[in-house]
């Protein structure tokens, strides 16, 4: 097979390969959009839902509650619908997608704002709301590649799960209601990170619908309209808006990502200088510049050692001013340990006495056990003697369930009567209404 026969075919194959004519409708996937835009019935019922699990997914952490919240809302319709109605000249599909938006915006926002009004509950570590509240470009890259996958599902003939894939990976709903979280809290840090995360998913999920369309040649609702140069400037200048400031976030994020490695890196590297044993460190990504605080035990720094220090951490890519010492640090840890180690002490005695406690009184509990089944044999053979001297010897024993007393009287027999006698007498006396009376000749 020559070169050239070999490229046409490779040609041919990858040609197949990418084919899409056969695999989609884009006149069904036209319909379809244009009837999930409205917001009326059901959809008003499910926005709410979604709203709900979202903000307590959110207000107890959870991701997988957060992730059901993005599945079932209906919030991605009017984007998508506001994309095709820019991509197919739609002006009215347009206006009703950005009306249907803004009306789905307003709802979930009183209503998020409303639910962190009056929850009860305490967001001690809000890392799902945090993760909203400082978007990049690669929130930006999510977004757009995201809507590119979800124009393509909507528009293939055999629909398969990429939707729900796209609704977690845009994340419409949560950012909503951290921006709610933001109000009710008073807390603008959060608010406006959300609403810029919101406002990124949205403008690049329509950016894809439009390119998309315009690649899968949907039909268009006005036929040869042209656009003027100024609407390509004002949507080239939205983009750039958006654009800008989420690649300050990202270049930030690279940044701190940096900086903690290079940190890890010193510590490992200088666990101890001299004398000097850094036991501990933390790193401060709000100050500026970045901060790295190590935490001295051992030997108080010598002028020596921090100069060595600041040598290896420059070899880090970390500056001098960058480092904070704390060598008094090590005092309160000590402290600390001596009253940790004061407590474990007197809770382990105490346990050690109450353990003693409950063995005395086991042992105090068997031995009146004992005492109890002990018969005073000689006190008893020596009444019994006196009474009848015919008796030469006798032995008293405790059974199951008697007291069996055998006498010994070799050279007489004892009288029914006297048997009678000892028997009732040794009941009596010993308190034990089971007592078997054995004569041994």
């Amino acid at each position: 097979m020559t070169y050239k026969q070999l490229k046409h075919n490779a040609r041919k194959f990858f040609r197949e390969q990418l084919r899409l004519a056969d695999y989609i409708d884009v006149r069904a996937a036209a319909d379809n959009i244009r009837n999930n835009i409205p917001f009326r019935g059901p959809t008003i019922y499910i926005l709410f839902v979604a709203i709900v699990i979202a903000s307590v997914g959110l207000n107890v952490n959870s991701i997988p509650v957060i992730i059901g919240a993005m599945l079932i809302s209906p919030l991605m319709s009017p984007i998508i619908g506001f994309g095709m109605g820019l991509g197919t000249n739609d002006t009215k599909l347009l206006m009703r997608s950005l009306k249907n938006l803004g009306i789905m915006f307003a709802i979930s926002l009183i209503a998020s704002t409303l639910y962190f009004l009056v929850t009860p509950l305490e967001t001690d570590n809000p890392t799902e709301l945090l993760a909203r509240t400082n978007p990049s470009i690669y929130d930006v890259m999510i977004a757009f590649f995201g809507g590119l996958a979800g124009i393509l599902e909507l528009s293939r003939k055999e629909k398969g799960t990429v939707l729900s894939g796209v609704a977690i990976a845009t994340a419409l709903m949560p950012p909503l209601c951290t921006v709610g979280y933001g109000i009710a809290n008073l807390n603008w840090h959060y608010a406006g990170g959300a609403l810029y995360l919101f406002f990124i998913n949205c403008v690049f999920i329509a950016l894809a619908t439009f390119i998309m369309v315009k690649f899968l040649n949907f039909p268009l609702a006005v036929e040869h309209e042209t656009r003027s140069w100024r609407k390509t400037i004002s949507y080239s200048l939205l983009l750039l808006v958006v654009l800008v400031p989420s690649f300050f976030s990202a270049y930030n994020i690279v940044r701190e990502n940096e900086f903690s490695i290079n940190a890890r890196h010193f510590v490992k590297d200088n666990q101890t200088i001299g004398g000097t044993y850094i036991y501990d460190y933390s790193t401060d990504m709000s100050a500026k510049p970045y901060k790295i605080t190590l935490r001295l035990a051992g030997e108080t720094l010598s002028t020596e050692n921090r100069a060595r220090f600041y040598s290896e951490a420059e070899k880090h890519g970390i500056r001098h001013e960058q480092i904070v010492f704390e060598e008094d640090a090590t005092i309160e840890v000590r402290r600390l340990n001596e009253t940790e180690i004061m407590r474990d002490w007197l809770t382990n005695t105490e346990a050690q006495l109450r353990q003693r406690d409950d063995s005395i009184r086991s042992l105090r509990t068997q031995l009146d056990a004992f005492e109890a089944l002990q018969l005073p044999s000689d006190q008893i053979k020596a009444e019994l003697l006196s009474q009848w001297p015919e008796i030469a010897d006798i032995t008293l024993a405790r059974a199951d369930s008697s007291v069996i007393l055998l006498i010994t009287t070799p050279d007489v027999t004892m009288p029914e009567e006297n048997l009678t006698r000892i028997h009732n007498w040794l009941s009596v006396r010993l308190q034990e209404p089971a007592v078997e009376v054995i004569v041994r000749h």
